[in-house]
């Protein structure tokens, strides 16, 4: 399997391409990382030095791998934090040079945007661009709860109005959705749920809610979603290898009391995934 990922990166740490990257290729993906930014840190520290890359620059970087003749062979493009508004053009007009040569390939859009807590935190028109022109041309979306309420001007909850902010989700051009950090006020204390679904039915799986903020792993979780399901085409298995090696990976961090996410030391947990949680069809 081949992925194109074009995500930010950094030095220190591990987030976008700098989180993606690695637990693919210990599945067997031969992934393509294009970068938005290259950062010295991900930008929740407060400070950090480095460029943001113009889109032009990061449109000749797509540009020269198509000229290597390998577009016919990417299974899907991932993208996640957008920093600056034109790099939603350029990750459009990537998929559709990758699709003229390949039409299975997919597209599986991270629409980042912000969380419930601290409400949005990325430059305000890239939601509405999200919303608009990104997202309508994707064919997997992995937005968290909060995320997926402002893409559909609802307010996902509990497990049917979650339902049916999916619904409205799909009807804006996505297949496929994955719904990460689904709390539900009626869900059991201490526990945290992610909600996969695509036509042939919905999956939610339930696992202990660990105490800490991780950045960089919504990219972990959209990069292995996207792998074991266009490997699969099974929702339910891709959603339960996703949170099997995701949460080992969070608990590791925990454990290591460490800011940045122990990408490295938790690689056993994705290519061979505890199998620990089971999802329920829920519909």
């Amino acid at each position: 399997m081949k992925i194109l990922s074009i995500q930010s990166a950094v030095a220190y740490g591990h987030v976008g391409n700098s989180a993606a990257v690695f637990p693919l290729q210990r599945l067997g993906v031969d992934v393509l990382p294009v970068y938005t930014v290259n950062f010295s840190n991900h930008t929740g520290y407060g400070a950090w030095r480095g460029p943001m890359i113009e889109p032009n620059d990061v449109r000749e970087v797509i540009t020269g791998i198509e000229d290597r003749g390998v577009m016919s062979q990417i299974d899907a493009v991932l993208s996640g934090y957008q920093g600056g508004e034109g790099i939603g053009d350029v990750i459009i007009d990537a998929v559709a040079r990758v699709k003229a040569e390949n039409p299975d390939a997919v597209y599986a859009c991270d629409p980042v945007m912000g969380n419930a807590k601290s409400g949005c935190f990325v430059a305000p028109a890239i939601p509405d661009l999200l919303r608009d022109k990104v997202v309508p041309v994707a064919d997997i979306i992995t937005p968290n709860q909060f995320e997926l309420g402002y893409l559909t001007g609802t307010e996902p909850d509990t497990l049917e109005s979650t339902l049916t902010s999916v619904d409205a989700a799909t009807a804006m051009g996505p297949s496929t959705v994955l719904v990460t950090s689904v709390e539900r006020p009626d869900r059991v204390e201490g526990t945290i749920e992610m909600l996969a679904a695509d036509a042939k039915g919905a999956w939610l799986v339930t696992t202990p809610h660990l105490p800490m903020k991780a950045n960089g792993s919504g990219d972990v979780t959209a990069a292995l979603f996207t792998a074991h399901y266009v490997a699969t085409g099974d929702a339910k298995i891709a959603l339960e290898r996703t949170v099997s090696s995701v949460f080992d990976l969070l608990q590791l961090t925990l454990e290591a009391d460490d800011r940045e996410l122990q990408l490295i030391q938790a690689q056993e947990s994705y290519a061979n995934p505890r199998m620990q949680f089971s999802a329920r069809q829920v519909r």
